[in-house]
C-alpha cells in the first residue's frame, strides 16, 4: 500500500477509488442484523462480553480526582455486590487525570485511556495537539484517543489529515520503548455521507491507527448501526488487502443491552470471533454499562432490580 500513500495525488485517487457505499443496502443490513435473537447462555455470555469491551468514560470540565478514582472503582468492581462481573476494558479521562487514574488502576489491568489533540473539535495547531498526546503519554496513558480534523477532510485535504495522524501516532511512543496505542476519532455525525465514511477509514488506517471510532459522544449524531457496520466492513477488507488487524470503537448513544447486542452481533458477522474481544471492540458508552448490569442482575435472579440497585457514575 506504500504506492497508496506516496503523494497527495495517489492517495486522492486511491480514495475517490473506493466502491461507493450502497446506503439502502447498508441500512437494510444492519436494521437485518437487528433482529436477531439471543437468548439464556448466549445472552449471559454477551453481557459480560460487553461489560469487558467499555471504556468507561469521564470527560467533564467538572470532573476531579475524587470523580476519576471512583470512577476507576467501578470500572474494577462493576457490581460491588457481585464480583464475577467482568472489569471493563479501560477508564477513559483528560490527560490532566491520567497520573491519577493510572495509580488508581495499578495492577488491575485495567488501561488508562486519554482524549488528546484539542477534543473534541480538534480546532489547534498541530504543535499543540502533539503536545497534548507527549503529555498523556508521558503521564502513564496507555491508549491515546485523538479527533482527525473533520474541516481539512471535509475540504478535500486528505494528505493534510493522514500526516496529522502520522505524526500523533509517532508522538505516542514512549522513549523506554512501546507506544500508547491510537484510536482515530472522525466524528461521523459531522461527515455528511457514507462515502466519506468509508473514505476516512481506509485514510486513518493507512495512517497507522490501531482503531477506528465514530465519534466523541459531543454531537448531536454518534454511533449508528449502519456506520458501524460500514467501519466494520472497512477493516475487514483493509485487513484481506494487507494483513493489518484494527480494532473499532462505536462511542456516543449506545445505552441499553438489546442495543449492545446488536454491535455484537455485527461484529460477529462482519469480522468472526478473532474481533470479539476487547482488545479488538470497544464500546464509548458509559451509560451502557449501568444497563449491562442491570440486565445481569435479571437473568441471575430472575428479578429487574431498577437503577437504585447499581452505583451512579
Amino acid at each position: 500500500m506504500a504506492d497508496v500513500t506516496a503523494d497527495d495525488g495517489a492517495l486522492r485517487r486511491f480514495l475517490h477509488g473506493l466502491p461507493g457505499v450502497d446506503k439502502v443496502g447498508l441500512e437494510a443490513r444492519a436494521t437485518a442484523l437487528g433482529t436477531r435473537s439471543i437468548k439464556t447462555t448466549a445472552k449471559a455470555y454477551a453481557i459480560d462480553l460487553a461489560v469487558s469491551m467499555i471504556d468507561l468514560t469521564t470527560l467533564e470540565g467538572a470532573d476531579t480526582p475524587g470523580k476519576v478514582r471512583a470512577l476507576c472503582a467501578k470500572g474494577i468492581h462493576p457490581d460491588p455486590t457481585d464480583r464475577t462481573v467482568p472489569k471493563v476494558a479501560a477508564i477513559c479521562v483528560y490527560p490532566d487525570m491520567v497520573a491519577t487514574a493510572k495509580e488508581a488502576l495499578a495492577g488491575s489491568g485495567i488501561h488508562v485511556a486519554s482524549v488528546a489533540t484539542a477534543f473534541p473539535a480538534g480546532r489547534a495547531a498541530l504543535p499543540v495537539k502533539l503536545a497534548d498526546v507527549r503529555d498523556a503519554v508521558a503521564a502513564g496513558a496507555d491508549e491515546i484517543d485523538m479527533v482527525i480534523d473533520r474541516g481539512a477532510f471535509l475540504a478535500g485535504r486528505y494528505r493534510s489529515v493522514f500526516e496529522e495522524i502520522k505524526a500523533v501516532k509517532e508522538a505516542c511512543a514512549r522513549p523506554e520503548g512501546g507506544a500508547a496505542h491510537l484510536k482515530v476519532i472522525f466524528e461521523t455525525g459531522e461527515l455528511q455521507t457514507y462515502d466519506n465514511v468509508r473514505r476516512v477509514s481506509w485514510l486513518a488506517m493507512l495512517a497507522g491507527a490501531d482503531f477506528i471510532k465514530t465519534s466523541t459522544g459531543k454531537v448531536a449524531v454518534n454511533a449508528t448501526p449502519p456506520v458501524t457496520l460500514l467501519m466494520l466492513e472497512a477493516v475487514r477488507d483493509f485487513h484481506a488487502a494487507t494483513g493489518v488487524q484494527i480494532g473499532v470503537k462505536p462511542a456516543g448513544g449506545i445505552r441499553t443491552t438489546k442495543d449492545a447486542l446488536k454491535y455484537l452481533v455485527m461484529v460477529n458477522e462482519t469480522l468472526g470471533g478473532p474481533w470479539l474481544t476487547p482488545d479488538w471492540f470497544r464500546f464509548g458508552a458509559s451509560s451502557l454499562l449501568n444497563d449491562l448490569l442491570m440486565q445481569r442482575q435479571k437473568l441471575s435472579t430472575g428479578r429487574y432490580s431498577g437503577p437504585d440497585y447499581v452505583t451512579v457514575d
